[in-house]
Order: structure tokens, then sequence, then C-alpha cells
């Protein structure tokens, strides 16, 4: 995570609907993108088939916040959870698995 000084608002999946996520890119390398990649298909294997849940930081356009949830799909640009909920992937910093 690039932003360790921040504070890291825990909130609930519901709320992430409200959010607002800018176009920009939070990690600053593609081997951070590519490990972003790999971890986020990683907890889709969990979440799947133990509906294990896991903790996702990410960053909206009011700063960082970090929501356990379950994550029930990945495609290019965005994390798939419960109830048709999504974050873009480019705004993810880190998945703690």
């Amino acid at each position: 995570m690039n932003k360790t000084l921040d504070v890291i608002v825990s909130i609930e999946k519901e709320f992430i609907e409200k959010l607002n996520f800018p176009e920009q890119e939070v990690l600053l390398t593609p081997e951070e993108i590519n490990h972003r990649q790999y971890e986020a298909q990683r907890a889709m294997k969990l979440g799947n088939y133990f509906q294990d849940k896991v903790k996702i930081i990410f960053e909206d356009s009011e700063g960082m916040k970090m929501v356990e949830t379950t994550i029930w799909g990945v495609t290019d640009k965005r994390l798939l959870l419960k109830r048709g909920l999504m974050i873009p992937l480019h705004r993810i910093h880190d998945i703690v698995i």
C-alpha cells in the first residue's frame, strides 16, 4: 500500500455503491498491478469455494477505505461482490487474505 500515513476507514459493503471512484490508478508499478490481479483471483477462489471473506483496501475520492467481504468475481476492471456491488480494480491498494 502506497499511502502508509493515511487513515483507513472501515465501511460496510452496502455503502460501496454510494462512493465515487476517480479514474486514476492507485498503484505505481506494473509489478504491483500484476500482484493485485493475482491476489484478486486468489481471493475470488476462496470466496467461491469456501465463502471466505477478505479485507479489500481501496481509495475513493475521499480517501482510504477498507471493507471485509467475499469476492464473487473478477474482471479485467472490477471486483464483483454480492448484490451486484463492484469496486474498480484500479482503485484497490491491497487485498488481505
